[in-house]
C-alpha cells in the first residue's frame, strides 16, 4: 500500500477502548474539531467497579470536557472522610473544609460518567464488538498510517492511534511497554442500597484490619459504594477462588471476609444485588517501565489504565484518565486549529509533547498508590511499624499527599 495515496476510508483518529479514558478522550478530540471512531470490544457501555472517587483534579477535567455539571448536579459532596485501626482508633479524619477544595470530593457511579460523555457524542462514533488483534504501520517521508488488524477480519486505517484499551492493552505492547504486574492484592467491589437509608451522612469511612482494607461511602441517602482491598501472595491461587464463583457463593464468601467489621458495612454487603459485585486482581506497571519506555511512537500512543495502571489506594485511576484526556485534546487540537487538518507527522511531535508531559505525573501516582497500600494492608503489623503508620503516615504524610495529588489541572481545551 502506498502512503500518501488514495486516503479514502481512512480514519482521523481511532481510540481503541470505550471505557472513561477513551469517551473523555474522543469528547476531548470533539471539543477542538477532531472526529475520532472508537472501537469498543465488548457489545454496550462497560460498567465495571460500580463506583468511582472524583477528586478535584477529575472535576477540572470534566469541566474542560463540559458535563461537569450534569454529575455535580445529582451527586452530593462528601463532608468527612475517616480512617480507623484495627484497634478502631481513628486516625484520620479529614473534613471538606480543612480541605479547602473548590471542587469536592463525590462519589459517582462509573455508568453515569459513561453515559454523560457518551450523550455528547455523535451517533455512530462508538463501534462495538470491535476486537482489536494487531496494529501494523506504515510510514514515508510524507505521511504515515497505522493498519488495525480486527479480530473479525477486517482493516482499519488510521491517521492517529490512540490505545485506552486498559490494563492487557494491546496498543501498549506494540509501543514496548511491559506487561502490568500483580501487586498481590485483590479487590471486591459492590453497590448496597438501603430502602431505609444508609445513614453515612455523606462521610466516608476505611476500616484497617490485619490484611484488609474496607471502606463505605455514599452516592447519595440509600445508595453507598463499598469495597474490599486484601493480600494474596498467589493471582492463580486468588483466580481459582473467586473467579469461577457464580455471583451468590461469592457474596457467601464476601459475607464471611467481612464478619468481624462495623455493622454498617456488613448492613451494606448484604443489601447488595449480586449482579453488581465485581472482583479483580490488582495491577500496576512497574515505574520505570514509564520511565526507560517509549509512552509514544511516530502517531500511536496510549491513555488511562493502558498507559498508568495503579492500585487504588489514592483513588487516581478514574481520575488521571480523564486528565490524560484534556491533555490529548489540548496537544493535538494547538495541532489541529494550526494547520485545520490531521497532518500525521505532526501529531507524532505533540504526542511526544504529551507523553512527556504524562510520563513523570504517572510514575509518582503508581508509586504513591503501591506505597500507601503497602502501608495500610501490611497484616500482622509490629509495633513499631504500627506506631509509624498511625502516628506518622496517616497523621502527617496521607492527607498532605492526597492533597497535593489532587490539586493537578491538566488545563483547559483550545477554543475552536
Amino acid at each position: 500500500m502506498e502512503i500518501g495515496g488514495d486516503q479514502e476510508g481512512v480514519e482521523d483518529v481511532v481510540i481503541v477502548g470505550g471505557g472513561i479514558a477513551g469517551l473523555a478522550t474522543t469528547l476531548a478530540l470533539r471539543r477542538v474539531g477532531v472526529q475520532a471512531l472508537v472501537l469498543e470490544r465488548s457489545d454496550q457501555l462497560r460498567a465495571s467497579g460500580g463506583a468511582i472517587l472524583l477528586f478535584s483534579n477529575a472535576w477540572v477535567a470534566l469541566e474542560a470536557l463540559g458535563v461537569a455539571h450534569k454529575l455535580s448536579s445529582i451527586y452530593p459532596p462528601l463532608q468527612s472522610g475517616y480512617v480507623t485501626n484495627e484497634s478502631g482508633e481513628v486516625v484520620s479524619h479529614r473534613t471538606s473544609q480543612e480541605s479547602n477544595m473548590k471542587r469536592p470530593v463525590r462519589i459517582v457511579k462509573r455508568k453515569d460518567v459513561l453515559e454523560a460523555i457518551a450523550d455528547e457524542l455523535p451517533t455512530n462514533t462508538i463501534r462495538f464488538s470491535s476486537k482489536l488483534s494487531s496494529i501494523e504501520t506504515r510510514t514515508n517521508e510524507a505521511s504515515s498510517l497505522a493498519l488495525l488488524h480486527m479480530e473479525d477480519g477486517s482493516i482499519i486505517k488510521t491517521k492517529v492511534l490512540i490505545g485506552c484499551d486498559g490494563v492487557h492493552s494491546v496498543v501498549a505492547s506494540w509501543l514496548g511497554l511491559s506487561k502490568p504486574v500483580y501487586s498481590s492484592r485483590s479487590a471486591l467491589r459492590g453497590l448496597g442500597v438501603m430502602p431505609q437509608g444508609h445513614g453515612l451522612n455523606n462521610e466516608s469511612h476505611i476500616f484497617l484490619q490485619d490484611g484488609y482494607r474496607v471502606g463505605v461511602g455514599p452516592l447519595n441517602d440509600r445508595e453507598a459504594h463499598w469495597f474490599i482491598i486484601y493480600n494474596c501472595t498467589s493471582l492463580e491461587e486468588d483466580e481459582e477462588n473467586m473467579i469461577v464463583m457464580d455471583p451468590k457463593i461469592l457474596m457467601k464468601k464476601v459475607l464471611q471476609m467481612v464478619a468481624n467489621f462495623p455493622p454498617l458495612f456488613l448492613q451494606l454487603v448484604q443489601h447488595t444485588d449480586p449482579a453488581t459485585l465485581t472482583w479483580a486482581p490488582l495491577m500496576f506497571r512497574i515505574p520505570w517501565d514509564l520511565m526507560f519506555r517509549n509512552l509514544s511512537i511516530g502517531i500511536v500512543t496510549v491513555a488511562g489504565d493502558a498507559l498508568h495502571p495503579m492500585t487504588p489506594e489514592l483513588g487516581q485511576g478514574g481520575c488521571t484518565s480523564l486528565e490524560d484526556a484534556v491533555v490529548l485534546g489540548r496537544h493535538i487540537g494547538t495541532c489541529f486549529l494550526k494547520d485545520k487538518i490531521i497532518q500525521p507527522l505532526e501529531v507524532a511531535k505533540v504526542l511526544k509533547l504529551y507523553a512527556k508531559e504524562r510520563r513523570f505525573r504517572s510514575i509518582s501516582l503508581i508509586l504513591a498508590s503501591y506505597v500507601f497500600g503497602w502501608f495500610q494492608l501490611e497484616g500482622s503489623f509490629q509495633r513499631l511499624k504500627s506506631y509509624v503508620r498511625d502516628t506518622i503516615f496517616f497523621k502527617y504524610v496521607y492527607q498532605r499527599t492526597i492533597a497535593h495529588v489532587t490539586k493537578y489541572d491538566c488545563g483547559k481545551l483550545p477554543v475552536v
